[in-house]
Order: C-alpha cells, then structure tokens, then sequence
C-alpha cells in the first residue's frame, strides 16, 4: 500500500483548509493511495480554541463536500480531521473520504483538557475496513490519544493492521522527543503500522511520520525551522509485516484489557444526517 501523509498549515478558515486539501490531493497523491493529513484540518485549531464559536457550518459543509469531490476525482482514501457540529455540539473528528464516495467517522474519545467542557467526547473506538482496499482495516486516534496506549491495543486486537494518528502538535511546553517516542512505541508494541500527520507549524513538537511494526522510522518529517512548511511524507507498506506475536504472548491471568463497547467495521456511506 502506497501512504502518503500531508504535513500542512491550518487556519480558522474552512474554505481557505479545504482549497488547500483538494489542492494537495491533486499533486501529491495517486490512484489507490491512502493519505493522512492532519487533526481539524479543515475546520481549523489551537489550543483555546478561538475559532470555535465563529466556525461557519455552511462553510465546514462546503469543504467536506470538496474534499469528498477530490478524493473521488483522484481515486484515494482520505483521512482527514475536522470539528464537526453534531445535536448542538462539537465533536473532535477523523474523516474518511473514499474513492466512490464512501464517508466514515471517528469521534475523539479522551479529549484534551482545553476541549473538555467546549467539545463532545465520542464513546466507540470504530474501525474501518477500506473499501476495495482488500484486508486493509485501520483504526484512528487523535492527538491526546497518543497517551492512553490502551485505546491502540483495543483497535490492534479487534482487527486493524494500520493505525491513523492525526494531530495538532504544536505546544512549545511539551518536552521535545517525548510524542515521537510514543509514537515509535505505539508501533513497536501493536506491531502494527503507524501513520501520522501533524500540522506544519513553528511550535509543533512532534513530526509526521511513518513507522513499520518493527518500531522502524520509515519516513519522517522534518523538525526546526522547516517545520512551520508544509511537507510530504510517502512510504511502501507491506502489511504482510503485521503480526500478533507480541499481543498473543500478554499474561492476561495478570493484566488484562478491556473494552465495554464493540470495535467494529464498516465501509458504509455515514448518513447524511451526520455528516
């Protein structure tokens, strides 16, 4: 499988994120190629979330059908965040856009301190089997997400072979190193592929990357000044590299996990009057 992670700038600016979406997708993708771009790329983000209350859900709308239009156009699957306004509130949300116009989404279980309170927690950890894409199931996770390893065990065990991790990494407070760590681990321990896209800025803190089960960086962008650019990240994965050797040796008489819900597949068409 061919992946392809767009490290980009965002703003509280719907139209402006989602013409720089379609934008990339023309350029930098290809036929059949799954691409990772990262968390509220296209309502925008921060840390207050300061663009919350002026988002205009016409013009979310708007961007998510061009985006869905583009992913169509170029014959790719689409991962891809946004804020999405649901019964009255805001959900911290992954998109899936698939190439005959399959939607799915993810809603962000454990949100961040700064969200609690403003956003909706979602209470399902979902995976997705990618439509036409053969054995390939993937599951999701956001930013904070990266520090509740548990959530990531649940999706490898219930199936997925690639996890997406989408993120607003931009917090010069955070210790450089620690999320990319994290990141490498999450790999490691799963052994599953792990794609992640962060957003190109001055203070981000952790790099978009690509890593193998092994633990392997297979492709990573760049940090210090250039990573306020926007970059591009591409890697071949063999996901026959997958294995649960790892996960099946756990002494579960002495830890265990468990997960109340039911982590399911689906490549339907999310209903219109979600998304």
């Amino acid at each position: 499988m061919h992946v392809v992670v767009g490290q980009l700038r965002i703003d509280w600016d719907p139209a402006g994120n989602a013409a720089r979406t379609t934008t990339f997708l023309r350029n930098e993708t290809g036929p059949g190629a799954l691409v990772v771009l990262p968390e509220a790329m296209l309502s925008g983000y921060d840390d207050d979330l300061s663009g919350l209350a002026a988002l205009d859900e016409g013009e979310l709308a708007a961007g998510v059908r061009a985006v869905a239009a583009a992913a169509r156009e170029q014959r790719v699957h689409v991962i891809c965040g946004t804020l999405w306004p649901d019964n009255g509130g805001w959900f911290n949300t992954a998109l899936y856009f698939g190439p005959d116009g399959e939607r799915w989404m993810y809603r962000k279980v454990n949100l961040a301190t700064h969200e609690r309170g403003r956003l909706c927690a979602g209470d399902t950890l979902p995976l997705l089997r990618l439509p036409g894409g053969g054995a390939v199931t993937l599951g999701v996770q956001l930013c904070r997400e990266l520090r509740y390893p548990e959530q990531w065990h649940v999706l490898a065990r219930s199936g997925a072979s690639l996890l997406a991790y989408l993120t607003y990494a931009a917090n010069p407070a955070i210790p450089a190193g620690v999320w990319r760590s994290h990141l490498v681990s999450r790999a490691a321990e799963t052994q599953r592929f792990v794609v992640a896209a962060n957003v190109a800025s001055p203070a981000q803190h952790c790099p978009s990357m690509i890593i193998s089960p092994r633990g392997e960086v297979l492709a990573e962008s760049n940090l210090g000044a250039e990573a306020a650019q926007p970059q591009v990240i591409r890697a071949e994965l063999d996901l026959g590299e997958v294995s649960d050797r790892v996960l099946s040796q756990q002494r579960a008489d002495v830890v265990d996990i468990s997960y109340p819900g039911t982590a399911r597949e689906t490549s339907s068409v999310v209903p219109s009057t979600v998304l």
